[in-house]
């Protein structure tokens, strides 16, 4: 036999021992507590139940909270790494439903932050993601992305969100919005300028939260 099925055979067995791609599946949600924003804190219980029914065993879910300034591991309210075995799985499913259920209430009826940290909260969230080595990682921001920072907070550097898609949700208008319609626009564009050069995977603006589906529906 010649050398060449030879070295076929080590590249092919070289090859199957090689790393295993990681399918598993990666979204933290980021909800908005400040300002006038808090008072749409409490949908933001429909969409973890539905981000719940969408995950499967193996795959990660995080809830955090944007505030005045929001890169801070205290503010991840909730997370679950879904056991491989359904009931188990199920199981964390309905704990983590009422974890989130608990927040919301609280936000609810507390006052909400001063100042909206938009971008340390992404930050954070893009840490969380990569650490859990998901081959899939998705960002949700529910949130009106109007970020205000005080004097102290610098946010103003380049962020990286390689391979992370970024999906801004509920994206409500503001009354200065509403006087000009332009403020809005250039709001979402300087986002998604900001998202697509930190290498985001994809950006998306989903405002109808009666289809939720569409935060996950592939394009084209």
């Amino acid at each position: 036999m010649s050398a060449r099925p030879w070295i076929l055979a080590v590249a092919l067995v070289l090859s199957a021992c090689g790393p295993k791609a990681n399918h598993n599946h990666a979204v933290f949600v980021l909800v908005d507590t400040s300002g006038t924003y808090a008072a749409e804190v409490g949908k933001a219980q429909r969409l973890i139940n539905y981000l719940l029914g969408t995950l499967n065993p193996g795959d990660t879910l995080a809830v955090g909270r944007v505030k005045s300034r929001s890169f801070s591991e205290k503010d991840i309210v909730a997370k679950v790494s879904l056991n491989t075995d359904p009931l188990q799985a199920n199981q964390q499913k309905r704990m983590f439903s009422e974890q989130v259920a608990a927040f919301t209430r609280n936000a609810q009826n507390a006052r909400g932050s001063r100042y909206t940290d938009i971008t340390g909260g992404i930050i954070q969230a893009a840490e969380f993601l990569n650490e859990t080595g998901a081959g899939r990682k998705t960002i949700i921001v529910f949130s009106d992305m109007q970020e205000e920072l005080d004097y102290k907070t610098v946010r103003d550097f380049p962020i990286k969100l390689d391979g992370i898609r970024v999906i801004a949700l509920n994206v409500t208008k503001l009354e200065t919005d509403n006087v000009d319609p332009r403020r809005y626009i250039s709001r979402l564009e300087w986002w998604e300028r900001r998202a697509r050069a930190a290498g985001a995977a994809e950006w998306r603006v989903v405002n109808d939260m009666e289809h939720l589906e569409r935060i996950f529906q592939k394009r084209g």
